[in-house]
């Protein structure tokens, strides 16, 4: 009998048995990088099993029903003892399943599975040779340890599965790779920086030059730190000091130095990942840079080659750079589903930047720590923590592992780099900040909740009629780049300009303003407020001052406790700007969270099983999400719509593409808040997630989505 796996359009038609040697090939050559070749290459060989069935064959001919033909080729491998293949092949089409118990009778978890009658697959035997399984002894007694193997594995063998059946459903025609090299990123990196160096030496004002000096010792500094041994690093360099480039630089060298084939840059908000990406394909190329993040995934509908080849790379990170998400990077790595877990063998040999890595959710604190220490330790990968106020991460690592910090100098730095001066002015109500912004011509004051932010800008607009913005997440993120180009262009010029902010132009927005104001908050969030403030090194730190204050409301319960912990340093530390007491400050945070900083209790799901399972891979996928708020959106009808968007919308259409530029216009909100919406009339619901706004008047230009109903009826908090 002729045993098929695949059957194309054109009706021809893949043997079973080259589909089964194919997808082995390409596993096993993407286990390499972690010695883990030969299971991985079992793994591929017996996958399909089931599909050697006479059922199987008879409803890829159009004959009958579809059958399991995962489960064949689990029960195989774990007859002999290969308990991680036996994982793999079970999941590799429906997730990876919980482990179970040994008294599961046929049901979704493994052990379960391990019990379920299946058809009978003689030819297998006659067609594949198995080779003997040699237990992988790495990973022995540590089950954290042994459930990231089963997950690399895993993911070596759904993108192997994935990739072998492109190959032949295209007949051989797939647009993938044809990147550069890391020689040719190196090249174009150093060159760009050196002219940059030169040009600034050249036209900076002399008062200046000494902040380009600085920043070109801390990118040599990167640059001879890639020389050291994969690992753990730390990169901890104030604000303005071009972390950006110097880490890029650090991981471009790094990655020639020791053969590693790819680079990750993570970064905790979409707001500022857009900007880095093109800051790193203007270095080195469009094609060469992947933007892996929620409002990135280019359309299955667009056909041009570049769409074509840019999807494809996003399904499995087949990139030399990708920049994507904290959400995307961990939530990958705990999933169970072939979709999103394809991708996480290319995290192995590769060097990972997690940049603002203080932004880590502290609830999911301990899980994304133990995943960085598995990859490090195990798989061949180097992580840099890069951030401008590092914290106390070092007591998380085994003694074993301790980061390295690529800028050793790094209270030297501090003093050199400490451009602003911070001072506790106490309460300050709306109107006395509003007062004290009219007075100043170019001056930021980032609150805590937008309801404050909208305030506080109502107050200051009936002073000031220009030169006054708001910012905050009630503003789409169009919007949100049309006013800080304008602000950005303001400060250059010399004209008035007042913000009021919440705290999302806190990390990673480039703006240098004289003066900024802060309500009090966590210690990391202060400093990186003050870190808009004198950017660029224009005026003495007594010059630019940051004044911290309290407003009229107490803080918000996710903030409350960060803020009694800051108020402790201040009293303790005469500079509670210093590296001490920023160590200081997440010290006693780390310490006042403990259990809390996994919540959820990821590890000891691993450790310890959970609910009757071991392994409960289904269930940590469930219950490991690093936003907990399931906000829905909001489309704003742009003024401006040459592409028709709006009416696409109206008209049903909601292909990714779409919905990717419709995110340019849309603001989040509360499912409650949104709720109140749609039963208001203002928010047309397209699928429950998401809606149109069709009450123009909520949409205030300068503000943003209305907190007040027409009636005076709060919407939001």
């Amino acid at each position: 009998m002729r045993h098929v796996a695949h059957i194309r359009e054109d009706q021809s038609e893949q043997l079973l048995s080259e589909h089964l040697k194919g997808t082995a090939r390409r596993a096993s050559n993407f286990a390499k990088v972690f010695d883990a070749g030969e299971e991985a290459y079992r793994i591929g060989l017996v996958h399909d099993q089931g599909k050697y069935s006479k059922e199987f064959q008879e409803y890829i001919r159009g004959t009958g029903i579809s059958p399991d033909h995962a489960t064949a080729g689990a029960q195989t491998l774990f007859a002999q003892e290969d308990f991680a293949g036996a994982f793999a092949v079970a999941g590799h089409h429906g997730g990876l399943p919980d482990g179970g118990a040994k008294g599961d009778t046929e049901g979704p978890t493994l052990m379960g599975r391990m019990k379920k009658k299946v058809f009978p697959c003689p030819d297998f035997h006659r067609e594949i040779s198995l080779p003997d399984f040699l237990p992988d002894g790495r990973v022995k007694g540590d089950p954290f340890a042994q459930s990231v193997y089963i997950r690399m594995l895993f993911s070596c063998l759904v993108d192997a599965d994935f990739l072998d059946t492109e190959w032949f459903m295209k007949d051989g025609q797939v647009d993938r790779g044809d990147y550069g090299s890391f020689d040719f990123f190196w090249e174009c990196l150093h060159r760009d920086h050196k002219n940059k160096v030169r040009a600034n030496s050249k036209i900076l004002p002399r008062r200046n030059r000494w902040l380009n000096s600085l920043r070109n010792e801390i990118y040599d500094a990167c640059v001879k730190g890639a020389e050291q041994s994969p690992g753990l690093f730390t990169l901890t360099v104030p604000t303005g000091g071009g972390k950006t480039l110097s880490s890029l630089a650090f991981a471009l060298r790094h990655a020639l130095c020791h053969g590693l084939t790819r680079i990750i840059y993570v970064i905790p908000y979409t707001s500022i990942i857009e900007q880095t990406a093109q800051v790193f394909r203007d270095i080195v190329g469009e094609q060469n840079v992947l933007e892996h993040h929620s409002q990135a995934v280019a359309d299955s509908g667009e056909d041009s080659p570049e769409a074509v080849r840019r999807r494809l790379a996003s399904e499995n990170w087949d990139a030399p750079i990708v920049v994507t998400t904290n959400v995307q990077f961990f939530e990958s790595f705990y999933d169970n589903r072939p979709s999103r877990c394809r991708k996480v063998h290319r995290i192995a040999n590769s060097v990972i930047i997690f940049d603002e890595v203080q932004e880590l959710p502290p609830p999911h604190l301990i899980p994304c720590l133990k995943a960085i220490e598995s990859l490090v330790r195990d798989y061949r990968t180097t992580a840099v923590l890069c951030t401008a106020t590092q914290p106390a991460f070092d007591r998380f690592f085994p003694a074993d592992m301790q980061p390295r910090e690529l800028c050793p100098q790094s209270r030297e730095l501090y003093l050199s780099l400490q451009r602003t001066t911070l001072r506790w002015i106490g309460k300050r109500t709306p109107d006395q900040l509003a007062e004290r912004l009219a007075k100043r011509e170019q001056v930021l004051v980032i609150v805590n909740t937008r309801k404050e932010a909208g305030e506080l800008f109502d107050r200051l607009r009936a002073q000031i009629p220009e030169g006054r913005y708001h910012l905050s997440t009630l503003m789409t993120p169009e919007h949100r780049q049309i006013v800080l180009e304008e602000i950005r262009q303001r400060l250059k010029d010399g004209l008035p300009c007042r913000v009021v902010s919440t705290s999302l132009l806190e990390a990673g927005v480039d703006v240098d303003f004289p003066r900024v104001y802060r309500e009090e908050a966590g210690l990391t969030s202060i400093l990186q407020a003050a870190g808009r403030c004198n950017r660029e090194g224009n005026r003495s730190a007594a010059q630019s001052p940051v004044w911290v204050f309290r407003g009229e409301t107490a803080p918000p319960p996710l903030i409350a406790q960060q803020t009694a912990l800051f108020h402790e340093i201040r009293s303790a530390f005469a500079d509670w700007s210093s590296p001490e007491a920023v160590r200081a400050y997440t010290q006693s945070l780390f310490d006042f969270k403990g259990d809390c900083l996994d919540r959820d209790r990821i590890l000891d799901a691993f450790y310890k099983g959970r609910r009757g399972c071991t392994f409960p891979f289904a269930q940590v996928a469930k219950e490991f999400r690093l936003i907990d708020v399931p906000a829905r959106s909001v489309f704003v009808p742009p003024e401006s719509d040459p592409d028709g968007i709006t009416e696409q919308l109206l008209a049903g259409l909601q292909t990714q593409s779409l919905l990717r530029r419709a995110g340019r216009h849309m603001v989040s909100v509360y499912p409650g808040h949104f709720r109140r919406l749609v039963e208001n009339g203002a928010v047309q619901a397209m699928d429950g997630e998401w809606g149109i706004l069709r009450e123009p008047s909520l949409y205030d230009p300068e503000k943003g989505l209305s907190l007040e109903w027409d009636e005076g009826q709060a919407l939001f908090v």
